[in-house]
C-alpha cells in the first residue's frame, strides 16, 4: 500500500468531514477511496482529494442535487462554475415563484380573498359550437408551457390542411395541473373544415393523442390577463376569481377551467400578449 495514503479517519479530519458522510460519498459515487483493503475493507484516501471532498459538501449545503453535483465536480474550471451558476439561477427562479405564492397564501389566509380577486374584471361571452382538432397530455406543472406551446404548433400546422385555423386556439385542464398532478391537459385548435380535419387524422394515426371533436356552444365566464400573470400563483388567482365572481353565484359551473389564447401571443412582449381564463357557466 502506498505510504502516501490516509485513513479514512485521518482523512475525515483534514477534510472536516464524518465517515459517515465520506463512505456516502463513496456509495453515491461522488468521491471513492484510493484504495480499499480487501482484507479489512478499511478505506484510504490521497491528500489531494481533500479539494473534492470539501467541494462535494459544499455543494450539498446548497441542497443540489447529488446528480448535478457529479455533474460540477466532474467538469473542469469555468465549465464547473457554470453547471454551479446555471444551478443556482434555477434555484433562484424557484424561490422567486415560492416568495410569490407565499404571499397569495397570506392574502387568502388572512381574509383577503376579495381584495385579491377584485383586480379582476369578470365577464361573460358566448361561444358558438366548434370543430377542433386536439391534442392531450398528461403533465406536470414544470413541462406545461413547454407542451402548450409544441402541441399548439404542432395542431396550428396541420389546421393549414383543414381549411384553417377559425378561431382562437385554447387550453382545457380536465383535472389541476401541478407538480403533483398531471392532468391531463388538452390542447384545442379551431378549424374550417371538419370532414378536412378527420381526414387528416386518418392519415396521421393517433401521433401525440391527436384527435377532432366537436366543442359545443357554451356560455363562458372569464376574465382577461396579461402574458406576465400566467405565471403561478397569479393565473391560479385569475381562476378563482372567476369562480368567486359575484354574478357567477346565480350560474352554475358547467365544465373544465381553460385558457384561451390570442393570435399575437408568442409574438408579443409580456404586458402586451393577453389570454383569457374562463369557465363554462349555465
Amino acid at each position: 500500500m502506498d505510504d502516501g495514503l490516509q485513513s479514512i479517519g485521518v482523512f475525515a479530519a483534514r477534510a472536516r468531514l464524518s465517515a459517515k458522510a465520506l463512505r456516502l460519498y463513496d456509495r453515491l459515487g461522488l468521491l471513492s477511496p484510493a484504495y480499499v483493503d480487501e482484507l479489512s475493507g478499511y478505506r484510504y484516501y490521497r491528500a489531494d482529494q481533500v479539494e473534492r471532498a470539501r467541494l462535494v459538501a459544499l455543494l450539498r449545503q446548497l441542497d443540489m442535487p447529488l446528480a448535478r453535483i457529479a455533474e460540477v465536480v466532474e467538469a473542469d474550471g469555468a465549465e464547473a462554475a457554470d453547471r454551479l451558476a446555471a444551478y443556482w439561477a434555477d434555484v433562484e427562479t424557484r424561490v422567486a415563484g415560492q416568495r410569490t405564492l407565499a404571499e397569495y397564501l397570506r392574502g387568502r389566509l388572512s381574509g383577503r380573498s376579495s381584495e385579491m380577486y377584485g383586480k379582476f374584471e369578470v365577464g361573460t361571452v358566448d361561444v358558438a359550437e366548434q370543430v377542433v382538432l386536439t391534442e392531450t397530455r398528461h403533465t406536470l406543472a414544470d413541462e406545461l408551457p413547454a407542451w402548450i406551446g409544441a402541441s399548439l404548433e404542432r395542431l396550428t400546422a396541420a389546421a393549414r390542411e383543414c381549411g384553417g385555423v377559425v378561431g382562437a386556439p385554447f387550453v382545457v385542464y380536465h383535472s389541476e395541473v401541478s407538480m403533483e398532478s398531471d392532468g391531463p391537459a388538452e390542447s384545442c385548435v379551431p378549424v374550417a373544415d371538419e370532414a378536412a380535419a378527420r381526414e387528416w387524422l386518418a392519415r396521421h394515426g393517433r401521433t401525440w393523442e391527436t384527435r377532432v371533436r366537436v366543442e359545443p356552444a357554451a356560455r363562458l365566464a372569464f376574465t382577461r390577463i396579461t402574458k406576465a400573470q400566467v405565471a403561478h400563483p397569479q393565473i391560479l388567482a385569475a381562476f378563482e376569481a372567476v369562480e368567486e365572481w359575484p354574478a357567477g353565484r346565480r350560474l352554475e359551473v358547467a365544465g373544465p377551467c381553460r385558457e384561451v389564447y390570442f393570435a399575437d401571443w408568442d409574438a408579443a412582449g409580456p404586458e402586451d400578449a393577453v389570454c383569457d381564463v374562463a369557465f363554462p357557466v349555465r
